[in-house]
């Protein structure tokens, strides 16, 4: 597996407080705006990566992370070369996968998570451009 950097670090947000945030404090702006099912994405260019922010729109997975832990940290993402045989490696070396084989994410990407009990707490996003 190449991991070549992080790609983005995501917040989740119940209205757009840490859009807000970001932009006022650090002057990032949104480059990128994309729903998808159950919330909508904004990606704030921070040097070679993002800053992801995470609002929910409906009932899905962002939508309960805020329910339960409230907004802040969800997860990093790390940039890898091929997420399909990232994954296979991972599930190889004993990792629980949240998704075996890659799907569509954000940005024309494809995307795979391990689960956050193979990383300490931490849920971690794979991305291949």
């Amino acid at each position: 597996m190449n991991v070549t950097g992080i790609h983005h670090v995501a917040f989740t947000e119940n209205g757009t407080e840490v859009t807000g945030a970001l932009q006022r404090l650090f002057g990032l702006n949104v480059a990128h705006t994309e729903p998808a099912e159950g919330f909508t994405e904004r990606m704030l260019p921070a040097g070679p990566c993002y800053l992801q922010a995470l609002q929910p729109t409906g009932d899905g997975v962002v939508q309960r992370s805020v329910q339960r832990r409230g907004t802040g940290l969800h997860h990093i993402a790390l940039q890898v070369d091929d997420v399909a045989a990232a994954l296979t490696e991972l599930a190889a070396k004993g990792a629980q996968l949240v998704d075996p084989v890659p799907r569509p994410g954000g940005m024309g990407t494809l995307i795979g998570f391990v689960h956050p009990r193979s990383v300490g707490g931490v849920l971690i996003e794979l991305v291949q451009p």
